[in-house]
């Protein structure tokens, strides 16, 4: 497979390479493209910084491959809810097909396990906000959340999803634009992003052999020392073409135009090669960054999540902070927690005592402790944990409070009052 397009096209696939040398070059003629030929080659070629370090065995991982329930439990215990609607989450996850669709009715549920159809229902949406597109119960609200997540409610992609969705399948563009007033060029991108959706965002955990979210970093302990590797299984491994050599090889003069056109693809293969090293460089700067700041979460577990902004870590290695949120998107980390998504590791703050910060999940907690210790009789009202937060230092509205209580699904003073 050769890809992405031209840049591709003096390039091609090998089960295993080296880093591709990212020096810069002044000339065509002074790059020693043997070493991109040859090295490239290579299979026992490894980074001498790591070739001793043993990173956990890929059969030691195999033999606990990570199932969409185990997925969606690890994500979720991130998550501050309630009592009863976390344990309505493991009756929903029980429920899902291996497509991620759950196919039975909250009404079903509600009965056969004698749960409030609106326990289910806040359950649901917890597990459908962790992994967009999984707890859909039909494809349409399937690629609803997922454009959701990519935050495009209202657009053109929305708006065909919602209204026209038999029209995607006919790829009746002109229809489409008739029916949206759009240009036919709208709806041609519009239909692009939602070929990218997954219609079964599932399926990726399940089916036959060992299907796992496969790590795309492993961070773990040797001697006593954090050790960050980059895994290289779902990054394109590329060398340059054996063909375009011999073509190098030409005698310039009697095939100039041919050695003109190679000379073109080579600069595009070798900038694609430096692109994905460039790539490996800078998710393996966030992690370092990460691991510094995240060590007591990567050995304690939850509780020891640190405030972390991803505008914090670009500012440390030196990027845009969009440069770092699109280098974890997506990107999961093997550590001695678990298999992690690293936006886990990114944690909002607010101001605490002694102009300290406080995780946000932490401040949730707190509230969520607060509210589970009340009077029911006398619930506190959200002006009342924010005056109770003010006391211990924190600095906090009773709007902020009363958001974190709605994110966490936790229901109103009012509605939480119970009457003697």
């Amino acid at each position: 497979v050769r890809e992405p397009g031209d840049a591709a096209e003096a390039a091609e696939t090998q089960d295993a390479s080296p880093s591709a040398p990212a020096a810069e070059v002044d000339s065509f003629d002074q790059i020693d493209y043997d070493n991109y030929f040859d090295n490239w080659l290579d299979p026992g070629f490894k980074s001498p910084a790591t070739e001793d370090i043993e990173k956990p065995s890929f059969e030691t991982f195999l033999s606990s491959p990570v199932t969409l329930t185990d997925h969606l439990r690890t994500q979720l215990s991130y998550e501050v809810l309630p009592d009863d609607v976390r344990d309505a989450t493991e009756v929903i996850l029980g429920n899902l097909e291996d497509t991620g669709y759950l196919m039975v009715s909250l009404e079903e549920i509600a009965q056969s396990e004698s749960i409030p159809v609106a326990v289910l229902e806040k359950a649901l949406k917890a597990v459908q906000a962790v992994e967009p597109g999984v707890g859909a119960r039909s494809l349409q609200e399937c690629l609803l959340l997922q454009l959701a997540h990519r935050g495009a409610e209202g657009g053109v992609a929305w708006q065909i999803v919602e209204n026209y969705l038999p029209l995607v399948e006919k790829r009746d563009v002109r229809e489409l634009a008739r029916q949206l007033r759009r240009p036919a060029e709208h709806v041609e991108i519009a239909l692009q992003v939602i070929r990218g959706l997954d219609p079964k965002p599932g399926i990726r955990f399940s089916g036959p052999g060992a299907r796992q979210v496969a790590p795309d970093v492993y961070i773990f302990k040797d001697g006593g020392q954090w050790v960050i590797q980059i895994s290289d299984e779902d990054l394109p491994q590329l060398r340059l073409n054996g063909n375009y050599r011999r073509l190098l090889d030409r005698d310039q003069e009697q095939d100039k135009k041919t050695r003109d056109y190679v000379r073109e693809r080579f600069h595009s293969a070798l900038q694609l090669i430096r692109n994905i090293e460039q790539r490996k460089q800078t998710i393996l700067r966030v992690c370092q960054a990460i691991v510094e700041r995240q060590a007591e979460f990567l050995e304690k577990g939850a509780e020891y999540l640190r405030p972390l902004m991803i505008k914090e870590v670009a500012e440390e290695i030196g990027v845009h902070a969009s440069t770092v949120s699109r280098a974890v998107a997506g990107k999961y980390a093997h550590t001695p927690q678990g298999v992690l998504e690293l936006r886990c590791f990114f944690s909002e703050a607010v101001q605490g005592p002694a102009g300290g910060n406080i995780p946000l999940q932490t401040l949730k907690r707190m509230v969520k402790k607060m509210i589970d210790e009340e009077d029911r009789s006398k619930p506190l009202t959200d002006d009342q944990l924010a005056r109770l937060l003010q006391q211990q230092g924190i600095q906090v509205t009773r709007r902020t409070v009363a958001k974190y209580r709605e994110d966490m699904l936790i229901p109103s003073t009012h509605q939480r009052r119970q009457r003697p």
